[in-house]
């Protein structure tokens, strides 16, 4: 390693109970977090303290040191050194690129009634999968609530991702952004995306809020800031984090026009314009016209049933009959059909990329 090069070094713990430890590497040992992932459902947390910085793992290895350098030699991935007596050590990038993995292409259906476990994430918030398979590790989708309104124990912190939606699907909640003045009130029907590495915090909820979050990738890292303070003392509406800007779109009284389906209308979120194609995200009601069969060529196409029912007819498979909170992932290049929508249908839908072709 060069002589000039940042390093760090960690000392890896395994753990069978994260959740309980987080509590006590805090609380108890006085340590500060500065790390977590997955938020969904963590398995890797880091701390530190007393001189000391330690990676706690549920899975994988663990009771050895890992030295973190911003070393170009070591920016693709970790590498395990042994020194002339024996001493594997693990040399890793200190801030690795992010790297988003291709999709898996699959059809998915995920209906609430089949009761799908809610699972006890990051700073408590209840998470249910919307799918399951991640496509081979390119989205994670997540219907998150909070059962208990009022303060939530959140700390200033960013996330290592491409693209980030917040959806609010019931209530509300109030979170501060970097550089976008004082706390924002997101409430039913409105959305945020939250640029790669912008700065925030959840500070209040309203009984029963529940949102829908979608990511990109799948597994990334949220790093906590114990520095930022929350608001920034400038406004800057217009900045961008890796070409990304900052959203909040307020659903009441947004206009709707006709949508890429017949039969549907749509109202766009002007995701699309402002993260330049990267994602595109629509609230999609009925229209005028009887649906019909259509593909598309998107590398990810995601939906949320939001209100109503409707059939999802898919060429090759049974038909679904979908109800609010049901979701569904239709893969590039497959026939389907929204059939006999009822009149309050209401869906969310998230493309990446923005724009992409249907064929009818």
């Amino acid at each position: 390693m060069t002589d000039s090069a940042e390093m760090r070094a960690e000392v890896r713990l395994a753990t069978t109970d994260l959740r309980a430890d987080l509590g006590f590497f805090t609380k108890v040992l006085k340590m500060r977090l500065d790390m977590i992932y997955p938020a969904d459902d963590p398995s890797v947390a880091v701390f530190s303290g007393h001189g000391l910085r330690v990676r706690l793992e549920t899975e994988g290895g663990a009771g050895h040191i890992t030295i973190l350098t911003d070393d170009p030699d070591f920016a693709n991935g970790a590498k395990v050194l042994t020194s002339p007596g024996g001493t594997k050590i693990t040399v890793d990038a200190l801030n690795p690129p992010l790297i988003l993995p291709d999709t898996d292409h699959a059809f998915v259906v995920r209906r609430l009634a089949d009761q799908a476990p809610w699972v006890i994430g990051r700073a408590g918030m209840h998470y249910r999968d919307l799918i399951p398979s991640r496509l081979g590790g390119s989205i994670i989708a997540s219907h998150i609530r909070i059962p208990d309104g009022g303060p939530v124990p959140d700390m200033v912190h960013f996330h290592r991702v491409g693209f980030q939606l917040i959806y609010c699907y019931r209530g509300w909640v109030d979170v501060v952004y970097e550089d976008q003045g004082d706390p924002i009130r997101l409430t039913a029907g409105d959305c945020f995306i939250q640029p790669p590495e912008i700065r925030h915090r959840v500070l209040e909820a309203s009984d029963g809020i529940e949102v829908i979050e979608v990511g990109v990738p799948a597994e990334h890292i949220t790093e906590i800031d114990h520095e930022m303070i929350l608001p920034t003392p400038h406004l800057r509406p217009n900045r961008e984090w890796q070409g990304q800007r900052f959203v909040h779109n307020v659903g009441a009284g947004g206009t709707f026009k006709p949508f890429r389906l017949k039969g549907f209308q749509a109202r766009d979120t002007t995701i699309a314009k402002n993260t330049k194609g990267v994602a595109g995200v629509q609230v999609v009601t009925r229209g005028q016209g009887d649906p019909v069969w259509s593909k598309h060529d998107a590398d990810i196409h995601f939906t949320f049933v939001l209100e109503g029912e409707m059939t999802l007819e898919g060429e090759g498979k049974d038909p679904y009959r979908l109800s609010a909170g049901d979701a569904f992932v239709i893969p590039p290049q497959m026939l389907t059909r929204y059939s006999a929508p009822s009149d309050d249908i209401a869906l969310l839908e998230v493309s990446l990329p923005g724009l992409f072709t249907t064929f009818s």
